[in-house]
């Protein structure tokens, strides 16, 4: 048979030559067997890519040795990394400049995000960027000079670890149900419930809590609040999960915690809507931070399976698995193109809701198809704990769970 025809999606993955063999060889298939995309180089400018190379250095001396280990002990550094990250500047990228950021626009901090996912796991990325774009954001938008002093610069320099205070045992994706309660008391809120679910929260510095500070409407009645997490009448167990082993999941606690009423973010009872517009970050930092990880599972499945031999040959030999990695590669690219259309119009200004909407769904169902699909295909190995298939498959889960499930998109999306 002939085979003549060249392969090429965003940046090459295989490369055919002209050959009248009957069989393939995998030497002569893959000009490079690495995967990455040239839409970014395309995408972000010089100076964006630029601050993607800083971070690449720190990422690569700092934080990638040590992946292994953290995961094998189930927790990372938090407040080493942040520190790390806030002292280079990259907590608070698109935050002003009076309150340590630097002032740039959201793309800016986009390229940041996504070389975030060069990262050799997911449990860090998804840790920074709940601190980075759902707590630091709305005490930017909404936080008073004290608030911002408070908790927004140590939060952009990385003195402080930060979490969200939103999903409760019988409130996740309906947080409008939520029962944590702020009662009023002279100049103090009294709070009292708990929180499940919390990236960061073990050892947090302080949490965006969203709690009920009034009755009447469950939409009308909620306001946001700083509360310092080392208050008489916090506590926090720790929450085993089956992937992201060294990300920092909790269960917070508060039995009669007592903060000033100048803690609410903006006006009392706007918390609701203030979160709803914050989810709009949360949700289009998703497909950033792991665009560069699903590239990178694709390269090592890509080198395993030329390595690998079977019944003669190179798994990558067999049509059907280069096909299959083809039309994966060309589902990330096409994510990408959507969520680079996103990113533009958020750094315009520009409401996103659906966009953001659409990126995170098309994001948590493609990471499970390439995770999925790349683990076949490094069979038992595969399934061993210790490579990055498996890592991938547990971790990639998440995506289509947190930060909204992949049915609440879907409601979004036809309202």
């Amino acid at each position: 048979m002939l085979y003549s025809k060249v392969s090429q999606i965003g940046t090459l993955l295989f490369k055919r030559v002209k050959t009248h063999s009957k069989s393939f060889s995998s030497s002569r298939i893959l000009a490079n067997a690495a995967y990455s995309s040239t839409l970014p180089d395309l995408f972000y400018n010089e100076e964006q890519l630029q601050m993607q190379q800083a971070l690449k250095k720190i990422i690569d001396n700092e934080i990638n040795p040590f992946v292994d280990e953290w995961e094998a002990i189930d927790q990372f550094p938090s407040h080493e990394i942040w520190k790390k990250l806030g002292d280079a500047g990259f907590l608070g990228v698109h935050k002003p400049e009076a309150y340590g950021g630097m002032g740039l626009s959201y793309k800016y901090h986009a390229a940041i995000l996504e070389e975030l996912g060069t990262i050799k796991g997911f449990a860090l990325p998804s840790s920074i960027a709940v601190h980075t774009d759902v707590i630091v954001p709305p005490v930017a938008m909404y936080g008073s000079e004290r608030l911002k002093q408070e908790f927004l610069v140590p939060s952009i320099t990385g003195e402080y670890v930060g979490c969200i205070g939103a999903s409760e045992p019988g409130a996740g994706s309906d947080v409008a149900n939520m029962k944590t309660k702020a009662v009023r008391k002279g100049d103090d809120l009294i709070i009292n419930g708990q929180k499940v679910w919390i990236s960061n929260g073990l050892k947090a510095d302080w949490a965006l809590l969203i709690a009920n500070t009034s009755e009447g409407s469950p939409h009308k009645n909620k306001s946001l609040i700083c509360v310092p997490l080392n208050l008489p009448g916090v506590s926090r167990v720790k929450i085993n999960k089956i992937g992201l082993k060294s990300a920092d999941w909790a269960q917070l606690f508060f039995e009669d915690v007592r903060v000033p009423v100048g803690n609410i973010l903006g006006k009392e009872g706007d918390g609701f809507k203030q979160l709803m517009v914050q989810f709009q970050d949360e949700r289009l930092s998703f497909p950033l931070y792991t665009f560069k990880a699903m590239d990178n599972l694709i390269s090592e499945t890509v080198n395993y399976t030329r390595e690998r031999k079977a019944f003669g040959k190179s798994l990558l030999d067999n049509q059907v698995i280069q096909f299959r990695l083809a039309e994966l590669v060309t589902e990330i690219e096409a994510l990408r193109a959507l969520t680079y259309t996103a990113v533009e119009s958020h750094s315009e200004g520009k409401d996103v809701t659906k966009l953001a909407s659409m990126t995170k769904l098309k994001c948590g169902r493609l990471l499970r198809e390439v995770a999925d699909s790349c683990l076949q295909y490094w069979g038992g190995m595969g399934y061993s704990s210790e490579t990055i298939a498996s890592r991938c498959y547990r971790d990639f889960r998440a995506a289509s769970i947190a930060g909204g499930t992949d049915e609440i998109m879907l409601q979004i999306l036809v309202w």
